[in-house]
């Protein structure tokens, strides 16, 4: 499992990447938004992290670019 962040604020609410290993539903209700996506660029040629149309990162594997996006959304629960 890739290290988690957790960010608790003060009314209890958790924010985290969701993943299955953990079983957040056994918490209470769950409540699940889409942080960004990451699609194919046909003409690029290559994946690419988009948050709002933006493009934040791209690469010709798909799985680096979900590895850059767990880091990156971790740095922003950690700076919470």
């Amino acid at each position: 499992m890739k290290s988690k962040v957790f960010h608790i604020s003060p009314t209890g609410q958790i924010e985290t990447l969701y993943s299955e290993e953990l079983p957040l539903f056994a918490l209470g209700t769950t409540t699940i938004t889409r942080a960004s996506n990451i699609e194919f660029n046909n003409t690029e040629q290559l994946w690419e992290v988009k948050i709002n149309d933006r493009i934040l990162f791209s690469d010709a594997s798909r799985a680096r670019c979900i590895d850059w996006e767990h880091r990156y959304f971790n740095r922003v629960l950690m700076a919470k």
